[in-house]
């Protein structure tokens, strides 16, 4: 079943929710457009209910070519151009990314370039195909790093690679992201959505209110003193043991048998 949004549409794979980007004549570079109508799906796909993991992927031969900046909105040229738009639309939809009740994976199917790279490096879980690569294309075009990449590439790959990327503008093929501890697996290209579906529904079939808290503790850790993180850790676990989940996988665990989670 597939439900349409603007140049985004959204497959169902039982309990697991596909969000393919949908303009593959550009390699999928996402407008504005194509941002809002990515945030309308994530709402579609929490509001369900239905869903407890999602796969973010592109249509064709490309995952994401970066922002569109031939199409920047009305508002966005009054407001300042390439940075307001990405206040008014990339921001949010990275937040939203950033804040799912469910594990995220994403498939890079081919070229993943400036805020294209961005949206990739937001999976809990990272496959990409053989012949995709990443790029952080903003020098090439004087820009600077956005999407939330001067964060996150240094603390992924550390550094001295994270400013290699973003000054030196070069391409990082599939293999050695992985070699750098950029991404979690390669696939062959024909196999990469069945890859990426079976991790998803392996996620799908877990304790889904747990993995959401887990992910909540990673994204917060940078900002948190030892302490800190130890508290939350705590308070987390207190609501861990609360859920139907953790009930059940004691069970199972004494029964030496799976668990079977219902996200409750």
């Amino acid at each position: 079943m597939r439900k349409d949004f603007e140049r985004c549409h959204v497959t169902a794979h039982g309990n697991v929710a596909v969000l393919t980007m949908n303009h593959p004549e550009v390699l999928n570079a996402a407008s504005v457009k194509m941002v809002y109508g990515m945030i309308d799906a994530v709402e579609h796909i929490e509001k369900e209910g239905n869903f407890r993991a999602l796969v973010l992927t592109g249509e064709g031969r490309g995952f994401c070519a970066g922002a569109n900046l031939t199409e920047v909105p009305d508002e966005g040229r009054s407001r300042g151009g390439t940075g307001a738009a990405l206040e008014i639309a990339y921001h949010p939809l990275l937040r939203r990314f950033r804040d799912l009740k469910m594990p995220l994976i994403t498939a890079v199917n081919g070229a993943a370039a400036g805020v294209g790279m961005s949206f990739a490096l937001m999976g809990d879980l990272i496959v990409a195909a053989q012949s995709a690569y990443f790029l952080q294309a903003f020098a090439r075009i004087g820009l600077v790093p956005d999407g939330g990449s001067t964060w996150l590439l240094p603390r992924l790959v550390g550094l001295a690679r994270a400013k290699e990327l973003s000054l030196l503008a070069e391409k990082l093929p599939a293999e050695k992201a992985l070699e750098w501890g950029l991404i979690n697996r390669v696939s062959d290209d024909g196999a990469l959505m069945d890859d990426a579906l079976k991790l998803a529904q392996r996620l799908a079939d877990g304790p889904t209110q747990t993995l959401a808290m887990i992910r909540k503790l990673y994204w917060d850790s940078p900002h948190n003193s030892y302490e800190v993180q130890l508290d939350q850790e705590k308070q987390s676990q207190q609501k861990a043991g609360k859920t139907k989940d953790f009930v059940e996988g004691v069970l199972a665990f004494s029964q030496k048998r799976p668990a079977k989670f219902r996200g409750e």
